[in-house]
């Protein structure tokens, strides 16, 4: 991988958290192995580009590599220390003058509990021991799409993680658009037997043609004829579990929002489901007849109305 994960993603250092964001989604759907298969150029940069947005697409971790405490895959960086004096004392032992550093002793000891190398232990009997540094591995990201409903209802999707790695999903009942799932030691490997790290599944959730939704609520629009809003009636409407039979008052109006309890999503505090808001909307047949146009027209003379006259009174 590149020295540097913003040029990987194609975005200038001072970029926004958000600019960063859509960045990675853009270049992880262009080189999917999913979406290229058999293109291990694409398999390659699809890596490259999770390794860079698992260190900048982190608020902390990009902080820590524009600080240059941390490299471009996510490794501490050794600290510079700088030895005015060395001078070689009996039986090879090294000693620092520089500030901070002073007496340190047998140096290769000191480097074997910073490098996990095998040392010598100190003291009577002079036996052997070997200390190793433990590691966490590395956290990996991906970013995965999914339909609507498969957000509201809860689903199970296999994805490829950067590493080539296959993992079956369970995206829980009512995700919501950008949340991140974790996946616990899905992660690189853990060095000197330390833990794995972890996987991060960023969820984008497509639209839907019918579906919108607002908060725990799922909102349609439902269109209705004329005579069903004059005299009412029972009609079906769609919910993202199946279709439901509602009554339509007699006297409804376009834009009248109706609630069927219960057909929202899963709510995230307590327990059961936010509600689905159906928008009237009053449809005119295709082609109004002479019949329609005539019985109009008697109406209107002895029954005309304003319908904008509490929207002029307020002006």
């Amino acid at each position: 991988m590149a020295d540097n994960p913003y040029s990987i993603l194609g975005v200038k250092p001072d970029a926004s958290q958000d600019e960063i964001r859509k960045a990675y989604r853009k270049l992880a759907k262009e080189n999917h192995p999913d979406l290229n298969p058999g293109n291990a150029q694409a398999a390659d940069r699809f890596k490259d580009i999770a390794s860079a947005y698992d260190i900048v697409g982190d608020a902390e971790k990009r902080a820590r590599f524009d600080r240059g405490e941390i490299d471009a895959t996510g490794a501490e960086r050794p600290e510079q220390q700088y030895y005015r004096d060395y001078a070689e004392a009996p039986g090879g032992h090294y000693y620092s003058t520089s500030a901070g550093y002073d007496d340190l002793g047998d140096m290769s000891d000191f480097f074997s509990e910073v490098f996990g190398a095998r040392a010598r232990a100190a003291g009577a009997g002079g036996g052997a021991g070997e200390r190793t540094m433990r590691m966490r591995g590395q956290d990996v990201r991906y970013h995965l799409e999914i339909d609507f409903l498969e957000a509201v209802t809860g689903s199970k999707k296999r994805v490829t993680m950067p590493d080539g790695k296959s993992l079956e999903i369970a995206i829980p009942e009512g995700l919501r658009d950008g949340q991140t799932i974790r996946l616990k030691g899905q992660g690189g490997p853990g060095y000197g037997g330390g833990p794995a790290g972890d996987a991060f599944v960023e969820v984008a959730v497509r639209p839907h043609p019918q579906f919108t939704r607002q908060g725990d609520d799922i909102v349609v629009d439902l269109p209705i004829s004329i005579d069903e809003a004059v005299l009412g009636g029972k009609v079906e409407v769609p919910t993202t579990t199946g279709r439901v039979t509602m009554t339509v008052p007699k006297g409804a109006s376009g834009g009248q929002t109706l609630r069927l309890r219960g057909k929202g999503v899963k709510k995230r505090q307590g327990s059961g489901h936010g509600d689905q808001l159906v928008r009237l909307q009053i449809r005119l047949p295709e082609t109004v007849d002479s019949e329609l146009a005539d019985f109009m027209e008697s109406w209107r003379k002895s029954h005309a109305y304003n319908p904008r006259k509490a929207t002029e009174a307020g002006r």
